[in-house]
């Protein structure tokens, strides 16, 4: 957001967060939704970049299709353990896990 605009919801009475001030999160949910968000996304990179379908992961992980598209989004159910689990079913290395786990969306991570 740009400053002028926030200066002017400021001093309109509103208050100017992210979403991590709207719902209160620690600095440890914040560093856990981020590592969660950062290996979704390296899992659907690289199950896009070896031309693997949802549905062929699925079967590999012995689950529904529907269920790896939740772990692509990272929902609230999926576990950092499925995440991993994925991953390493499509041939990541613990280097490329801990790369992906390391990767800071959030600078209140730290």
């Amino acid at each position: 957001m740009k400053t002028s605009k926030k200066k002017k919801l400021e001093a309109a009475g509103w208050k100017v967060g992210d979403a991590a001030d709207f719902l209160e999160l620690s600095r440890e949910e914040i560093a856990l939704v981020d590592m969660k968000l950062s290996l979704a996304k390296s899992l659907r990179d690289r199950r896009e970049s070896k031309g693997i379908t949802q549905i062929a992961l699925a079967k590999t992980l012995n689950s529904s299709q529907s269920r790896v598209a939740k772990v692509e989004r990272a929902d609230a159910s999926v576990s950092i353990d499925l995440l991993m689990r994925a991953l390493l079913a499509l041939g990541a290395t613990r280097t490329e896990l801990a790369k992906a786990i390391g990767r800071r969306k959030s600078s209140r991570a730290a």
